[in-house]
């Protein structure tokens, strides 16, 4: 029997679920876990080496709206990976725009700082 593990499920509000989803396979490798399509909506989990996220379609009349349609941002994604630079490279690649690159930072991380199509900010490092 597997013990349930308390963790933090992050969703990923998007204007294009769908896209989203098949971008972030594309840039970060993810695994598509499950995908659902209702009503014209997309919501999806996907896994980035081993880490759980879900990807939703904006739902105006639940307040949720994508990045895109906000002045600031409240969260940024911290994605730990064995070797960020190699995701970095392959999420540049795939069309993520870079806010710094990866690099040994001051804090005692190996860490860039990046912002993917659909507004999201995502910092890809590991603890130096």
């Amino acid at each position: 029997m597997t013990t349930f593990q308390p963790h933090i499920l992050p969703t990923l509000t998007v204007n294009d679920a769908a896209s989203a989803l098949d971008f972030y396979k594309e840039a970060f490798g993810a695994m598509e876990i499950m995908r659902n399509v209702s009503d014209g909506h997309t919501v999806g989990i996907i896994s980035i080496e081993g880490v759980q996220v879900i990807v939703a379609d904006e739902s105006p009349e639940h307040g949720n709206l994508g990045p895109d349609k906000q002045t600031s941002i409240s969260v940024r994604l911290g994605l730990m990976v064995a070797d960020p630079d190699a995701l970095a490279k392959r999420a540049i690649a795939a069309g993520i725009t870079v806010v710094y690159p990866v690099d040994d930072q001051d804090y005692g991380y190996r860490l860039g700082h990046f912002i993917d199509p659909f507004g999201h900010h995502w910092e890809i490092g590991k603890p130096l």
